[in-house]
């Protein structure tokens, strides 16, 4: 997880928004297309009774298709899939940046993996590395393959192959976010042209009452008038950040961005960053040795305010990853149930369902980004508050 959110920070640093971009491959997700898939699988799955067999191999048809579905749908990826044409997957291949001591940075697309028996397999790059891609994840082709397959597991079925030392993909999140960056930046920048007039016209009617919220109920009224100025522009940023991100993820296709914990992780350092950083005497003397208690008390009282010190970052994480995801599986779950019964019956229910819960979604990703600016904005407002001690 530290790994992936080491990408974040570097595309942040480039985009000066805030969400990462990582030196290592994020979860593990499944590859796009059924051959890899199958053929993966059945290096991986043991044999039980009652289950299908694949490539010599038995595997559970239930489990391959529902959780599988739903797993590569909320994980992240070297390409965008789209759909299958005739059996044959449409995607966007994205730009594969991986670096080695030994030879250096590697830039080829992810469209040069391809998938035969000898597993999924790039074509040997310019500076003699080659590598594969497993479970979305790329490791380096060892150079005699084992049982046709250029990836080679443990007893415990784990990918034993040597990683690059550093991948800095453009993966599907991250060229989500770039998109909700470029979505925001020319909203605003629409904005901007519109009340040269002094007049809000367009979407800047839509707008300008949403940035008004966030100045006076979040900013105003939980840093108070002495500060929030200074911290308005970046609970804006974070508020439509979030919220245009929730929105891309509900578009069918969409990249699960704000439900991955790697992205959120690094929203809430940034929070507790800038929390920490402007904390005030008052603050940390409340932290460390809370006035107005016994002193035995305040021994206690300070490794509690420690803990919480980090369990707000942590708590604020937590929310938006879980609530996002949640969404995410509930309804593939919904629609799956056509599936898991077989039968055509169960498909009115399902799509009233899933109807209602996308509903809810639309809803969840204003609020989600509300509460993230909310709790954001309260933690200032505890940082910077001044105390009157008699």
């Amino acid at each position: 997880m530290f790994e992936a959110t080491s990408r974040y920070i570097i595309i942040a640093a480039l985009t000066f928004l805030f969400a990462p971009a990582s030196l290592k491959a994020q979860d593990h997700s499944h590859d796009d297309q059924l051959e890899s898939s199958t053929h993966e699988t059945s290096q991986l799955a043991p044999a039980d009774e009652g289950h299908n067999e694949i490539h010599g191999q038995t595997v559970d048809e239930k489990e391959f298709e529902i959780t599988e579905l739903i797993m590569h749908h909320i994980s992240d990826s070297h390409e965008w899939h789209f759909f299958d044409w005739n059996s044959q997957p449409v995607s966007l291949p994205l730009p594969v940046i991986v670096y080695t001591k030994k030879n250096g940075f590697s830039l080829f697309s992810s469209g040069r993996f391809h998938h035969n028996d000898d597993g999924a397999v790039v074509h040997e790059s310019s500076n003699g590395d080659r590598f594969i891609k497993v479970h979305d994840k790329i490791y380096l082709a060892e150079e005699e393959s084992i049982n046709n397959s250029y990836a080679h597991f443990s007893d415990s079925h784990e990918v034993t192959n040597t990683t690059p030392d550093a991948d800095i993909s453009i993966t599907k999140n991250v060229f989500n976010m770039f998109l909700g960056a470029m979505i925001m930046l020319l909203l605003f920048a629409g904005i901007i042209r519109r009340y040269k007039s002094q007049v809000p016209k367009g979407v800047a009617k839509f707008v300008e009452p949403l940035v008004v919220f966030v100045r006076d109920d979040i900013a105003l009224q939980n840093i108070g008038e002495k500060h929030y100025k200074r911290f308005t522009p970046y609970l804006l940023t974070v508020f439509f950040f979030i919220w245009i991100n929730n929105v891309l993820g509900l578009i069918p296709g969409g990249a699960n961005l704000t439900g991955n914990i790697s992205f959120t992780l690094t929203l809430s350092l940034l929070t507790f960053v800038i929390v920490n950083i402007n904390g005030n005497k008052d603050y940390w003397r409340h932290i460390f040795w809370m006035p107005g208690v016994p002193y035995p008390v305040r021994v206690l009282m300070a490794l509690i305010e420690i803990v919480g010190v980090f369990t707000k970052p942590f708590a604020l994480m937590i929310r938006l990853f879980a609530n996002m995801t949640a969404g995410h599986i509930v309804i593939l779950s919904l629609i799956s149930l056509v599936f898991i019964f077989k039968t055509i019956w169960i498909a009115p229910a399902s799509v009233i369902l899933t109807l209602f819960i996308y509903i809810i979604k639309v809803l969840v990703a204003f609020l989600q980004a509300y509460i993230f600016a909310l709790l954001t904005a309260l933690f200032i407002g505890q940082a910077t508050q001044e105390h009157d001690h008699h």
